[in-house]
């Protein structure tokens, strides 16, 4: 084992290589004609093409993931009475087999996709496809993936033969097989066609069919598999086991360094943008590929995966890359629960540009960070006695809610704990948040949150958020107490409120935050968002709308603002795979790619920092620069993908965002911090026109008028039913 000039750990020290499963099988049918062309254009040069060769009645060799053909295939339409039963190394099995059909049978029959989480949009749109059609790609080389080879001569058909017979014929790179005794056989007459021999592991607990011992007691004779093979392919959690937590070993196990000392080459299986993770890579799919390639002591000679150009950019754009410059991002909150000193701390080490306290107020009047206004999100009180201290407030939100401004700042220390997030947890998918953190770390107030901000050397910001007129007075003091030397950038949904503080304190540069889906904007309202705002925030869909998750073309809303000097923000960014689109593969680097270099804006807002953080440092990369930008990097092209699928189309979009929707009554002045304020509304009205909702109202009750006084919100039936919802974000900037 030598370090290659990349610095790469390991026995040939040629760039990891990509092997693609069944071509880009993450978002195709696997081995279908697309994925397999997206993963030649797309990946890295040196990229291999993985077919799972089956045998048909005939003795063609076809491209298919699974032995049953029903799975990932149309063949019930077409067959419905085609089932069969079959023993298969032991196994009884039942199912439609390629061995009952020929070559001829198949023409009609279409590819589906085998894992159902995934997109049906392409299923039904491509054959099945040979090896000699996987052939004409022309890419360099295939890898052949060869399994089931007694049960092909139980049927009379010889796989060994059609084996050597496409060797000879085409370029094929690599052959493997989890059978050794297949292996054994065919490897020795594979040498004249510089194909190479690898034993395929299968999980450590299967019996290997013609040994009868587990793939696990196999690791103990590699020194007689390098007899016959030049490397191994082995589960990923033989290199990085995984425990029943999800959580990663603390250090590898020693599959890599006894596999160099036999001179095998090492191939590590199992790697999909949609896989089940270790919650050590917090989602991210190239972290994970990193701690393969680029941990500092060993790197595998390839990795086997559905997802080839996320690998690609792993292998040639961030391995082996230093550098500090921060991210713009919020609170780790996807690793730890949200508005915690463990979330904010791990947000410095991960180098975000910003972090936030959404300001809630308690009944005794206390400023204290917390995610939502109801304790129900981010905290355990729907475990503690305090779950039946509720009130429905349809301004707020149409369910019961246990509201900061009814519990005081003791109450909620001393009887509750953060709770984690699981933005992804009840929609079937079941994805969860890291459950070794679920209540872990301790709430702070705001002026424990200054003084953390203060205590850490970082370029950058704080975000404040903030419930009620009345307390923005309150956070200006708090900041002004604080002796903070950051520069202060104050970001509202409001502009009366943004007005108001531009009054209070001149010299704060201003962020205006426009929570609704806008998909285009008058120049009149950017004319007047840029008349008091320095930046602009907008959500991800109101820069790249989608139709399920396929892109659309993008706005010009991004354009717009930028024309009047506006720079934008793009908010939120998440890293679990539901949260970005199709078209950037289930990746969360190549989503923030596709809004930074696709559609230019110059802030992120996001609850993963170490991601956008790997994203800012690449330094000289073909990421940020170099010479030219590789395919695997370059922004997707919206629509592309909407354009080949079925979707229907969708409804009209909304009207641009108008003056009218910006414009808002001002807030009096000299308001005493001690009042928050309120608007109401008649039976058919409200401020700023009918789609602007940034203001949470209550009815109008004989005699109201707006801008009235209201008490403080100590906790009372009356005050229970104050509509009452607003806030403030605070940057500030060392």
């Amino acid at each position: 084992m030598v370090v290659g000039s990349r610095g790469l750990l390991c026995l040939s020290c040629t760039e990891p290589l990509v092997i693609a499963k069944g071509g880009h099988s993450g978002l195709y049918p696997d081995s279908s004609l697309q994925g397999y062309g997206t993963a030649k254009d797309y990946s890295l040069p040196s990229a291999s093409l993985w077919c799972d060769v089956r045998l048909t009645k005939d003795g063609f060799g076809i491209c298919l993931p699974e032995l049953t053909m029903d799975n990932c295939t149309d063949i019930s339409n077409w067959y419905p009475n085609g089932a069969k039963n079959y023993t298969v190394n032991g196994v009884p099995q039942r199912g439609w087999f390629s061995v009952d059909y020929s070559l001829d049978d198949l023409y009609s029959v279409t590819l589906s996709r085998s894992i159902l989480s995934r997109s049906d949009i392409f299923d039904g749109f491509y054959q099945i496809l040979t090896v000699d059609d996987l052939q004409q790609l022309k890419k360099p080389r295939l890898w052949l993936n060869i399994q089931h080879d007694k049960f092909y001569t139980d049927h009379k058909l010889n796989m060994t033969s059609y084996l050597l017979n496409i060797t000879r014929t085409f370029a094929v790179g690599y052959v493997s097989s989890p059978e050794l005794s297949f292996l054994r056989r065919v490897a020795p007459r594979l040498n004249d066609s510089n194909t190479q021999a690898v034993f395929r592991f299968l999980e450590s607990g299967e019996v290997e069919p013609s040994t009868g011992v587990t793939y696990g007691s196999l690791l103990n004779n590699l020194t007689f598999i390098s007899t016959f093979a030049s490397g191994i392919m082995v589960p990923k959690n033989y290199i990085w086991p995984v425990n029943k937590d999800l959580e990663l070993a603390s250090a590898s196990t020693s599959v890599v360094q006894d596999a160099r000392k036999a001179g095998l080459k090492v191939f590590a299986a199992g790697f999909a943008n949609d896989f089940e993770f270790a919650y050590d890579y917090s989602f991210d799919p190239l972290k994970e590929y990193l701690n393969f390639v680029d941990n500092g002591n060993f790197s595998v000679d390839g990795v086997l995966t559905d997802s080839p150009l996320t690998a690609s950019a792993a292998i040639g754009c961030l391995s082996h890359i230093n550098s500090s410059a921060p991210s713009s991002g919020n609170t780790t909150w996807g690793m730890f629960p949200s508005c915690t000193d463990l979330a904010y701390k791990k947000a410095v080490e991960d180098g975000a540009d910003y972090i936030d306290c959404p300001v809630q107020v308690t009944e005794d009047g206390v400023l204290v960070c917390l995610p939502d206004i109801d304790l129900f999100s981010g905290t355990t009180i729907s475990k503690s006695s305090f779950r039946t201290r509720i009130s429905t407030i349809p301004g707020i939100k149409s369910t019961p809610g246990a509201y900061t401004f009814n519990f005081t700042w003791e109450e909620i220390q001393k009887n509750l704990k953060p709770e984690i997030s699981t933005p992804y947890f009840s929609n079937d998918y079941g994805l969860l948040r890291n459950p070794s953190k679920r209540n872990a770390g301790a709430f702070l107030n705001l002026t424990e949150f200054l003084a953390l901000a203060k205590e850490n050397p970082l370029h950058a910001p704080f975000l404040l958020e903030n419930l009620g007129y009345g307390v923005t007075e309150e956070v200006l003091k708090a900041l002004n107490a604080s002796d903070l030397k950051q520069e202060v950038i104050i970001q509202s949904t409001n502009s009366s409120v943004l007005k108001k503080v531009q009054q209070l304190n001149s010299s704060s540069k201003l962020m205006y935050k426009i929570e609704e889906l806008i998909l285009d904007v008058d120049a009149s309202a950017v004319k007047d968002i840029a008349g008091f705002a320095s930046f602009v925030a907008v959500s991800k869909k109101s820069i790249y709308p989608d139709n399920i998750k396929f892109l659309l073309n993008k706005t010009r809303v991004v354009e717009k603002f930028k024309a009047e000097k506006l720079p934008v923000f793009a908010y939120l960014f998440q890293n679990e795979y539901l949260s970005v689109s199709w078209d950037v593969y289930n990746d969360p680097i190549a989503d923030i790619n596709l809004f930074v270099k696709g559609a230019g804006v110059e802030g992120l807002i996001t609850e993963f920092p170490a991601t956008a953080e790997a994203f800012r440092s690449k330094g000289s990369s073909p990421l940020f620069g170099g010479n030219s930008t590789p395919p695997y990097w370059t922004p997707v092209t919206p629509t592309v993908l909407v354009n080949l699928s079925r979707l229907d189309p969708l409804p009209p979009s909304p009207p641009p965002l108008a003056d009218s929707d910006v414009v808002e009554p001002p807030l009096p002045s000299g308001a005493d911090p001690s009042l928050l304020r309120t608007s109401c509304i008649g039976p058919g009205g409200s401020i700023g026109g009918p789609r602007r909702h940034r203001l949470l109202r209550r009815r109008c009750a004989p005699g109201d008028h707006r801008g009235m006084p209201l008490p403080h919100l100590k906790s009372s039936p009356a005050a229970a039913n104050l509509y009452l919802y607003v806030y403030i974000s605070i940057f500030c900037n060392s």
